[in-house]
């Protein structure tokens, strides 16, 4: 049987230390102190870490090229979990409305349908697709 390993997702973007620190605010982690040579954010790159430990790392490293088409892989921030129709759509407005005010950008608004409850489609400070779950 396998075992269950760790991971980190990573970026690719113009700054990573504004783009870490915009993620910190969307998901409760912390850019973890400097610590010299081992510091979590230099020029080329920024790590952002769970407090708790049961989320992901997550690395913004600093590339020369910009982002030129949509992400194959992107997050889906769970902020509906358990709701449903009005209170689930009210929920995941409120969360856009809050990450808008730092920087992000709603896309699309996708409400349900009969066969998929509602979701908000959006993009960081870097043009990162990301989903409000």
């Amino acid at each position: 049987m396998a075992t269950v390993k760790q991971f980190q997702v990573t970026f690719d973007c113009a700054d990573p230390e504004q783009l870490a620190h915009f993620w910190c605010e969307v998901l409760g982690y912390v850019v973890p102190p400097q610590s010299g040579a081992a510091a979590d954010c230099d020029r080329v790159w920024c790590a952002c870490t769970d407090p708790t430990g049961a989320g992901p790392r997550l690395l913004f490293q600093r590339v020369p090229e910009g982002k030129v088409v949509k992400n194959r892989v992107h997050l889906d921030v769970r902020v509906g979990t358990g709701l449903v129709g009005a209170e689930r759509l009210v929920a995941l407005r409120a969360e856009c409305d809050r990450l808008a005010l730092l920087g992000a950008m709603c896309v699309r608004v996708m409400i349900a349908d009969g066969n998929n409850e509602s979701c908000i489609v959006m993009q960081d400070i870097e043009g990162n697709e990301f989903c409000l779950d």
